[in-house]
């Protein structure tokens, strides 16, 4: 999903070597991409709090991140440590611009979260009603265009059967809506349980398609593939373990969160009951029918460039062994 980010942390990343615990520390970034704004880092933010990163040797003091897209990835790449979780459609586009990067892991998992509301009054109920309405998105070429599209398709209706917005943000697209200027526009969480009253669910991604979709990966350079494998599995591990609490302690993993995010608490309670409840986020492992479900949105739009061989792109020796499987 594409917002834009609403707060911007610094991320330091310190790992002590063998032999050189006592050496002074040495600040080091990775990226999350919208960090402070959507919840692809609260995995992160748990890890961080519960301490799950220090006693892996990483001293983390807080996160690199951007709006999403190709920003992300050229953090990564910039970053002193370069890991980040970016979005798959970034990483795919960077490497078939022939950027050095690998994917490494599996981020977020679903587009579940996503749905298009309207007006409490509103005529769209259904993706029936779609035709002859005037429905926004976030931009050209995002997730949520590819969802859209879908539900078109879905609904036996093609693109001028209704007048499509590319709208913005999230906050943009909710303004949309309470403001009459569209029909129908996209949501996703905070938003969306915030705003229990103002506005109502007109349909889902689920109502469209599969929404077992993976929207962020971990990436690398090839080069620090080479030499950095032991930060690598480090942050990989520490951010399973971080996804394990939130499914475990989803209320105090929702307090840990929207204190980093400086949200509401009682609205992240009931956003983390949603997504424990449909797997939202993945521990680490790439889901190569997810992928590949990314992979026909991006044609969908008209984003990929060429047909993708895993192979060439993925490395999973930096999984802990018993997620290396295919899935």
């Amino acid at each position: 999903m594409i917002v834009r980010t609403l707060r911007a942390g610094a991320l330091s990343l310190l790992i002590a070597g063998a032999g050189l615990a006592e050496a002074p520390a040495r600040a080091e970034t990775i990226t999350v991409t919208h960090w402070g704004s959507a919840f692809y880092g609260a995995p992160y933010a748990v890890a961080l709090e519960k301490g799950f990163f220090k006693k892996r040797g990483l001293d983390i003091t807080g996160f690199l991140t951007s709006a999403g897209g190709g920003t992300s990835v050229r953090n990564t790449l910039a970053g002193e440590v370069p890991f980040g979780e970016v979005a798959l459609p970034a990483a795919i586009l960077a490497i078939q611009s022939g950027q050095p990067i690998k994917i490494i892991s599996g981020g977020v998992e679903s587009v579940e979260d996503i749905l298009w509301i309207t007006q409490p009054d509103g005529k769209v109920g259904s993706l029936a009603d779609l035709k002859g309405k005037k429905v926004a998105y976030t931009a050209p070429g995002s997730v949520t265009n590819m969802i859209i599209l879908n539900c078109l398709q879905k609904a036996g209706l093609e693109q001028k059967d209704l007048q499509l917005v590319a709208a913005g943000d999230l906050g943009a697209n909710l303004s949309a809506v309470l403001n009459r200027a569209v029909d129908a526009a996209m949501s996703g969480e905070p938003l969306w349980s915030g705003n229990q009253g103002k506005v109502k669910a007109a349909f889902w991604a689920k109502d469209c398609m599969n929404p077992a979709l993976t929207q962020t990966v971990g990436i690398t350079t090839a080069e620090f593939a080479k030499t950095g494998g032991d930060k690598l599995r480090a942050l990989i591990e520490a951010r399973r373990e971080g996804v394990a609490y939130i499914k475990a302690h989803p209320d105090e993993a929702a307090d840990i969160v929207a204190k980093a995010y400086s949200g509401d608490p009682k609205i992240f309670r009931e956003v983390f009951k949603h997504f424990v409840g449909f797997e939202y986020f993945g521990d680490g492992r790439l889901h190569y029918d997810n992928m590949n479900r990314m992979l026909d949105g991006m044609k969908l739009v008209g984003r990929l460039k060429g047909p993708v061989e895993w192979g060439q792109v993925v490395d999973t020796s930096f999984l802990p062994k018993d997620l290396q499987a295919s899935q």
